[in-house]
Parts: structure tokens; C-alpha cells; sequence
């Protein structure tokens, strides 16, 4: 009972740090709603395939290897690369280039063509993940980063599956395609609007370095 009273009070602590960091309180609301609209292509995209394309085992193994290919290249870009200076571009033009591959996931009528743009996907689902990770890292102080990326883990576990219970049944009542398509114009439109979100692109920016 007392280690429960302890984890409560953290996660309330947690809570707490969240609403007072007006950083982290927009980037949590942001990823809140990018998780949502990302849910039909992460968990929809096979049953589209076989739709669409056919029920072939080799092109359910197909899409897997191609976005884990993607989110590969996208590790080793970002690597030799390290994105832009201010992290919060990299992170818009990551949500800017899931949206848009998203929408042509819904509009491509040959597979192989389907393929590129999901390895293209998972590119930018790593180019999405590593600076987000880093820019909390930066931003949030030591003693609550394992709190507050515990909170993080918490919005991405609990809001894709109950995103995923809407989702899922209108997929028996609305072309997948026309999901990917719609919440693709959405997560594009958040990249770009991130490009102007004052709040972040000033988190983002570079940390001076201090003279020795």
C-alpha cells in the first residue's frame, strides 16, 4: 500500500511539472493528438493491403520490412546528419512528411509504389521520435525525465488503442483509404503548423554552449 501511495504521488508530482512547463505541456498536447491520427496507418495498413492489393502473406511481410527499412535509413540520416539545429524543425518536417505519405498511402494504385512510401513512413517516424526524445532530454531537468517520459509512454499506450476502437470499426463502413487520407491532410497540417508554434521553436533551439 505505501509503494502505491509513492507511485501515485509521483505521477501526481508528474502531473503537476507537465501543467506548470508550458514546453512540455504543448509538445504532450501535440503528441496526444499526432497519435491519434497516426493510429489508422499504424494499425489499419495490413488489413488495407489485403483489401486493396491481396491477401499474399508476402506483401503483409512486405510493409513490415519496408517501414522497419525506413526507420533504419531514417536513424542512420539523422546520425550523419543531426537534423537542424533547432530540433522542433526536424520534428515539423518529420509530421509534415508522415501526413503526406500517409495521404499517398491512401491514393496509390500499384504496390511497389505503396512500398516506397511506406519505407518513406517509417523514415519519418524516426525522424520524428529522436529529436523529440532529445529535446526532452534537453529541456526537461534530470529529476523528473524518467517521470515525465513515463507520462509520455502512458499517452502513447493508452490513446492509440482507444483511438484505434474508432477507427477500427469505420473501417468496416468507410474506405481505409479515405481514413488515411483524412487524417494524413491533419498530421501534415500540424507539421506545418509547428513550424510557427512559437512555444516549441523556441524550446527547439540550440542550446549555447558554455565557455570553459
Amino acid at each position: 500500500m505505501a509503494d502505491a501511495g509513492v507511485y501515485y504521488f509521483r505521477i501526481l508530482q508528474s502531473l503537476a511539472y507537465i501543467k506548470n512547463n508550458n514546453f512540455v505541456k504543448v509538445f504532450f498536447a501535440f503528441c496526444a493528438v499526432f497519435y491519434i491520427f497516426i493510429s489508422p496507418a499504424a494499425f489499419l495498413t495490413p488489413l488495407q493491403v489485403t483489401r486493396s492489393f491481396g491477401e499474399d502473406v508476402w506483401r503483409l511481410t512486405a510493409i513490415e520490412v519496408t517501414f522497419a527499412a525506413g526507420m533504419m535509413l531514417g536513424g542512420i540520416i539523422l546520425t550523419s546528419w543531426g537534423g537542424f539545429r533547432n530540433k522542433a524543425y526536424t520534428i515539423a518536417l518529420s509530421c509534415l512528411t508522415f501526413g503526406l505519405t500517409t495521404v499517398a498511402l491512401g491514393v496509390v494504385p500499384w504496390f511497389w509504389l505503396y512500398l516506397a512510401f511506406m519505407t518513406i513512413t517509417g523514415l519519418a517516424v524516426s525522424a520524428f521520435n529522436s529529436p523529440a526524445i532529445a529535446l526532452l532530454q534537453q529541456k526537461v531537468e534530470g529529476e523528473y525525465q524518467g517521470r515525465v517520459f513515463g507520462v509520455l509512454g502512458m499517452i502513447q499506450s493508452a490513446v492509440m488503442p482507444l483511438s484505434t476502437l474508432v477507427f477500427g470499426p469505420l473501417a468496416d463502413v468507410i474506405r481505409i483509404e479515405w481514413m488515411l487520407i483524412g487524417t494524413g491532410m491533419i498530421i501534415a497540417i500540424m507539421g506545418a503548423m509547428l513550424f510557427g508554434n512559437r512555444i516549441l521553436v523556441e524550446a527547439g533551439k540550440p542550446v549555447p554552449e558554455q565557455p570553459e
